[in-house]
């Protein structure tokens, strides 16, 4: 069955939300990477729906969620968001799912409100980027071309440019799924991002991405962290993830090799991983 299209408006915006699942289960909240939506989210909530209520989050900016002023699109201003959305929401308790810039969203929630997260899943990003990283990621989002003939030419472009999209471990139905879902017709028939313009980092003094040290608040968690990596990654080189397992007082490590940035969440070593995490 698939997810429930929901809307709230929470600080004066108009936020879109899918929601799948078994409404009296334990709640996990998936928070998408910083290009995408929360329909990357899919085919992971068709495994969990049985056990779990399931929420992703459209960031603002992105996919069905109203467009906002530049300068709040930041880490965290999304964690504000975050919050009103689980207070209106009554959300006692949960667990979040985070890919890519979504982790780093989830490691400062959990870090501003210990009490109320379960568990956290981190999907191939680590508390801090390496400055190099950071601008090659910059530099590809800005370079992204911003208009497409039609759905074909997205799944190509996905296809071919992995390190770009953040979608490494999609393919098949998978990427053409994720590209149908981030664009949208103009009247002349192409196909546009979704995503606000201003998020590409076309405007003075904005990039899409800004160094943000996150290691203090991951080093404070206490909660069962499950790291997921994939094996070419070069957003969470294998030193770095070990590091993170190290300093963190519960967590594990699962790579996917073969794949960068990022995994699907679907492949069978992370759902394997994944249920074994819930379950303990």
């Amino acid at each position: 069955m698939p997810p429930t299209d929901k809307f709230i408006t929470i600080r004066g915006l108009r936020l879109h939300y899918l929601e799948a699942g078994t409404p009296a289960g334990p709640v996990v909240v998936c928070i998408h990477g910083l290009t995408n939506n929360a329909h990357d989210f899919d085919a992971l909530a068709q495994h969990l729906a049985p056990s779990y209520r399931v929420i992703a989050l459209d960031i603002r900016g992105r996919g069905e969620s109203q467009w906002g002023p530049a300068q709040g699109y930041n880490i965290p201003n999304y964690v504000e968001d975050l919050a009103a959305l689980i207070e209106a929401l009554s959300i006692r308790r949960m667990s979040l799912i985070g890919n890519s810039m979504g982790g780093r969203i989830s490691i400062l929630y959990a870090a501003n409100h210990p009490e109320q997260v379960e568990r956290l899943v981190l999907n191939d990003i680590a508390p801090s980027l390496d400055p190099a990283v950071t601008e090659r990621i910059n530099r590809n989002v800005a370079d992204t071309p911003s208009e497409f003939e039609d759905l074909d030419a997205v799944v190509r472009f996905y296809r071919d440019n992995p390190s770009m999209t953040g979608l490494a471990g999609y393919t098949g139905a998978l990427l053409t799924e994720a590209a149908r879902w981030s664009v949208k017709p103009t009247p002349t028939g192409r196909l546009i991002w979704k995503t606000d313009p201003a998020l590409r980092g076309t405007a003075p003094g904005q990039t899409p991405i800004r160094q943000l040290d996150l290691w203090p608040q991951f080093e404070g968690l206490t909660i069962p962290i499950l790291i997921v990596r994939g094996g070419d990654s070069e957003v969470l080189p294998l030193a770095t993830a070990q590091r993170m397992c190290s300093v963190a007082r519960n967590a594990r490590l699962v790579e996917v090799t073969g794949i960068g940035h990022l995994a699907s969440l679907v492949e069978p070593e992370v759902l394997a991983a994944l249920h074994e995490f819930f379950r303990s």
